[in-house]
């Protein structure tokens, strides 16, 4: 494809970071804007930086107006579920409103293709696993409900503006870039796969396991892992559908392979040969007993194939990524 120059919204993220890295070696030229609440300007690979907010309308403007601008990724939003529980009204904003000044910009500006980062949080607890696209939508706390909430308007858009869009319905996004020089840096880290990771570097003393008593094979909670270079290339394959002239659509991004806490507890201590020291607790509110996405949709229309869907793999790359990042505690 002809090189496109794609705005970033978000990319000084997790997995913004990692897409900047793949659309600079594809040969697009990425725009990253980022006001870095969360973000971390230092990982961003290449490119352009602009630091700014989504919740200034006339800044987000002048951006667009400024810039040759094709396509949009939107990695922007507050993604922690006990957070949005407590603070309710910063998601909405956040993810909700600013998403709606983005949109106007983009529409006011003729820009009209969009990827968007969903999550499986739409689907709640599920009915059946594998989840599919075709699951019904329970949400249950603001984070997932925000999202939903952003899909809805980027049909009603399609409809009135003619905005197409891809919603990539993450599961867990995990792993590190390959060649270990970035990854996963959250303050506070609330993911497994870090977490477990920082006790095997002795940055923390031992990690909580939340339930044992599930009706699992070793009874605790089993999760779909993605590994985050994978869930990037997701994301450039939605972008060629587009500019292909693909309609609209949506798509679950997982392994649709399940692991349970435990297994991510032995397979770290078996890459990193250390161990890893962790308290049972009693299960989270809201915590289902498995999440594994059926992918079979991206996979057919897209041609979408994971490459490091391996657990160890995912975990080797992290490792990587941690003994780099480290601070033994004393």
């Amino acid at each position: 494809m002809k090189s496109k120059h794609i705005l970033v919204v978000g990319g000084a993220g997790y997995i913004g970071s990692h897409m900047v890295k793949e659309l600079l070696d594809s040969g697009h030229s990425p725009i990253t804007l980022d006001n870095l609440s969360r973000g971390n300007q230092d990982l961003l690979p290449g490119g352009r930086f602009i630091k700014g907010d989504l919740a200034d309308s006339v800044f987000l403007n002048r951006i667009f107006s400024e810039n040759k601008i094709d396509a949009v990724m939107h990695f922007a939003a507050d993604a922690q579920v006990g957070e949005s529980v407590e603070r309710p009204l910063k998601y909405y904003r956040n993810n909700i409103a600013c998403t709606i000044n983005l949109l106007e910009t983009m529409v006011k500006n003729n820009v009209l293709k969009l990827i968007f980062s969903s999550t499986a949080a739409i689907y709640g607890e599920p009915i059946n696993t594998p989840i599919t696209e075709d699951h019904p939508f329970n949400p249950t706390n603001p984070y997932g409900r925000t999202k939903l909430t952003v899909e809805h308007m980027l049909h009603d858009c399609d409809i009135a503006h003619g905005l197409k869009s891809i919603c990539l319905r993450y599961f867990n996004a995990a792993g590190a870039d390959l060649s270990g020089e970035f990854g996963e840096r959250h303050d506070p880290e609330t993911h497994l796969i870090p977490l477990v990771l920082k006790v095997a570097s002795k940055e923390l003393k031992d990690i909580r396991v939340f339930g044992t008593d599930y009706s699992t094979p070793d009874g605790t909670c089993i999760r779909d892992y993605i590994h985050v270079t994978d869930l990037a290339q997701a994301h450039l394959l939605s972008m060629d559908a587009l500019f292909s002239g693909e309609p609209s659509n949506y798509f679950n991004l997982g392994n649709s392979k399940g692991h349970s806490v435990k297994e991510v507890i032995q397979t770290a201590e078996r890459v990193t040969g250390e161990p890893v020291s962790y308290i049972e607790t009693a299960r989270r509110p809201g915590d289902p007993a498995v999440l594994i996405a059926d992918s079979n949709k991206i996979r057919a229309d897209l041609g979408w194939q994971p490459v490091y869907e391996d657990l160890d793999v995912i975990v080797d790359t992290a490792w990587k990524w941690e003994q780099k990042e480290s601070k033994p505690i004393a």
